[in-house]
């Protein structure tokens, strides 16, 4: 269906098995390509909302140099954002109860900025998701981190892990995107592309 990434080497800039799993759903041929050596941090006046592209842009960046003519790079960064507190990845089990028990009975945002690159061209875009968690308890919070580990995943939770099925009790928006890719977004943009 995206015959049209036939005359490119598609490459996922990405250490994530998810986004690995969610671009195959697009049943794309890629690659994978280290976006190492950039610098996660963005500037302070930035609004939460745009700093999931802005991190997905300058990760787009550093391949750059690397790209072959015919190559075609992906990036993305996703961010949780509880009112204006942007919550990363946590640290260790302490600060993974200390988001967990931040966003019970709360909605939050999930916001996924990617990139599409090649030499001549750049495209980006950011996917916005609102996920409800039910009331969390401190018990069920602390099996979650024990069983999960839940610290390669911004605020501290994968959707599509125990932790979504018993404390999200509503989502407005993509599903994929808080997995970390919005595939359906993806798509149209790839085709256009």
């Amino acid at each position: 269906m995206l015959d049209n990434l036939n005359k490119y080497n598609v490459l996922l800039a990405s250490k994530s098995p998810r986004r690995r799993e969610l671009l195959h759903l697009l049943r794309v041929s890629f690659g994978i390509v280290s976006a190492g050596g950039y610098d996660e941090s963005f500037p302070a006046g930035i609004p939460p909302l745009q700093t999931a592209q802005y991190v997905s842009e300058r990760k787009a960046q550093t391949c750059m140099d690397r790209l072959q003519d015919n190559d075609l790079v992906i990036t993305a960064d996703t961010m949780v954002i509880l009112g204006d507190r942007i919550m990363g990845k946590p640290h260790d089990a302490e600060e993974a109860m200390e988001m967990l028990m931040a966003m019970s009975g709360k909605t939050h945002i999930v916001t996924t900025g990617v990139t599409i690159a090649t030499k001549n061209k750049k495209k980006s875009f950011t996917s916005i998701t609102e996920v409800t968690f039910a009331p969390i308890s401190k018990e069920d919070a602390e099996y979650y981190i024990t069983t999960y580990s839940p610290f390669d995943k911004a605020g501290a939770y994968g959707i599509q892990e125990w932790i979504g099925a018993v404390a999200v009790s509503g989502i407005k928006g993509s599903y994929y995107n808080v997995m970390g890719l919005p595939v359906h977004q993806l798509y149209n943009e790839l085709k256009a592309f």
